[in-house]
């Protein structure tokens, strides 16, 4: 007991929702077992949820804006996120993340680390569902499917990236979409696969082949679901997940909600779904287009409950690492509540039951974000009535950082890859204005750039700027962000990075990287307690893997 509370409140240091509107229900007699029995060693279903990129200092982000923001979501929620619901009611522990074995390294990608959580045993990064020395290894998924169970996929990236595939396909390398997309349908493992990511299952030549495209849309998929295609040939996976392989189809929540049972495949965008700012404005405006993390959990839930013999189902909050990546930490904010939405969900629905574990833990940290005090805008000096000033004044050093930071990164009303893609529409980048940057911001961001942070945004690497052609700028104004180059690795979005970079002294937020953090990931547990508390301690994700094996599989 000892360790859960020092466990809890470490994570609880270092970093605090969720509902939604939402029309599909759990039917009552399909919560069977219902009473917490404290002494049970087996559980007939596991839940896991990935929040990619959720380090503790993300957890942090949510967890401030949950309890303290003036005009929090939370407030007509007693001001606790589903994560903190899971911590009181459960256990919480921390776990390594990097590839372990004799190929090991410090720092894990989204595909090992996935595989790691996965399969129990150390694999190397960047491969799919292979062990560290490249062989095919069973997944808990297809454990669970061979012993009878129902398994299901749930993302709102692409059903083909990295952390869903690593559940299902077994692949060299995770660039490997397309023959990702192949081995998910014809493998059989996967009952329900909700996602985005149609692109990887239409045939190549979609975009003129009008035949193909009206099949499409007599299925009920939109023009923006079909748009594109990046395979190399002409199958349609979709036609041939229904005629050959028996999968209902759903393209959107109507459809979704149809479906009663059996084999699901839902694609619900071209590539990623809808990010966390859209969905958050359209939830609001009751106008959301595709169905949210939360209701795709529901229906496979739903769907998957009716099996006998229990159910795998692995959930995906994937854009949280997207908007890390990219130092952009207002899209984080609302990412973290998209994923708590969807726990929320989970939670509810098994919080009576006895025959579940819950697994909610993240693939590693990205972007090295924190909250830190600076020395912009240092407070001015003020009168305190306490009886301990002994006639001083209450002046601190340094600038804490305000709550106000926490309303004003929830106001954000686009991700910075929508600002890139307004200052350029032709997606090229290099020849890009500085007051086209400030315009775009200081639309979209309730913290503003100066033309000369502006002008430093212009550049696609950190290299120290000529002033000619610049003159409205001084020596002192002119920007030099040679910095850190290395750990900026993705062409133009470090034009975001930049961003980010700009907007953080008003934020009170720092970045170390583009990439991902080694720092250990909390885990949160719920089930019976016998088998919940072995996760309160600090760990690795293979152990993690093992320890859901051994509560769901009898050898």
């Amino acid at each position: 007991m000892f360790k859960k509370k020092v466990l809890a409140l470490t994570i609880a240091s270092l970093s605090l929702i969720g509902c939604s509107n939402n029309n599909i229900e759990i039917k009552p007699e399909k919560m069977a077992h219902v009473g917490k029995v404290t002494n049970l060693s087996k559980v007939t279903n596991v839940i896991l949820m990935i929040g990619d990129g959720m380090g503790a200092p993300q957890v942090g982000l949510l967890e401030e804006y949950a309890r303290r923001a003036k005009y929090s979501t939370y407030n007509n929620k007693g001001n606790k996120t589903a994560l903190t619901k899971l911590a009181e009611a459960g256990q919480v522990g921390l776990s390594l993340t990097a590839p372990y074995g004799q190929y090991g390294s410090l720092v894990v990608d989204s595909a090992c680390s996935a595989t790691q959580l996965a399969t129990g045993l150390a694999a190397g990064s960047e491969m799919i569902g292979l062990d560290e020395n490249g062989n095919r290894v069973q997944t808990i998924l297809e454990k669970a499917k061979a012993q009878g169970k129902a398994t299901g996929l749930v993302s709102d990236t692409r059903i083909t990236h990295a952390t869903p595939a690593a559940f299902a396909a077994h692949q060299a390398h995770r660039s490997l979409e397309n023959e990702i997309a192949e081995e998910l349908i014809e493998s059989g493992s996967v009952d329900v696969l909700l996602s985005g990511g149609a692109r990887h299952f239409l045939p190549s030549d979609i975009k003129t082949d009008s035949r193909a495209q009206q099949l499409m849309t007599d299925l009920g998929a939109t023009e923006t679901l079909y748009k594109s295609s990046k395979r190399k040939d002409k199958r349609n996976l979709i036609i041939e997940a229904k005629n050959q392989y028996g999968y209902e189809l759903a393209f959107n929540q109507q459809q979704l909600g149809h479906i009663e049972g059996g084999k699901v495949l839902g694609l619900f965008a071209n590539s990623a779904m809808e990010n966390g700012i859209a969905y958050s404005a359209c939830k609001k405006a009751s106008n959301c287009s595709q169905p949210s993390l939360r209701e795709m959990t529901l229906s496979a839930l739903e769907i998957l409950s009716q099996s006998e013999k229990g159910f795998f189902l692995m959930i995906e909050g994937g854009q949280i690492d997207w908007a890390g990546h990219i130092n952009d930490a207002g899209w984080m904010l609302h990412e973290l509540l998209k994923f708590d939405e969807a726990v929320n969900a989970v939670y509810e629905w098994v919080k009576d039951r006895d025959d579940t574990l819950v697994v909610v833990t993240a693939d590693h940290e990205t972007g090295g974000f924190g909250f830190s005090y600076s020395r912009k805008d240092v407070p001015s000096a003020k009168t305190l009535t306490g009886n301990g000033m002994a006639g001083r004044q209450y002046k601190p050093n340094f600038n804490f950082g305000s709550l106000d930071n926490l309303d004003r990164l929830y106001q954000q009303k686009r991700t910075f890859y929508d600002m890139m893609s307004q200052v350029s529409n032709d997606n090229s980048l290099s020849n890009t204005k500085a007051e086209q940057w400030f315009e775009v911001i200081n639309q979209y961001s309730d913290f503003k750039v100066t033309l000369a942070q502006a002008l430093s945004i212009t550049k696609r690497e950190h290299n120290e700027y000529q002033q000619e052609n610049h003159t409205y700028l001084s020596a002192n104004e002119f920007p030099k962000v040679n910095d850190f180059k290395e750990f900026y690795v993705y062409g133009d979005d470090v034009h975001g990075n930049l961003i980010g970079r700009a907007l953080s002294a008003e934020q009170n937020v720092v970045w170390g990287t583009g990439t991902h953090t080694a720092s250990p990931v909390p885990v949160y547990v719920f089930g019976p307690e016998s088998l919940a508390k072995q996760f309160s301690t600090m760990q690795h994700h293979t152990e993690i893997a093992q320890k859901m094996m051994k509560a769901l599989f009898d050898d």
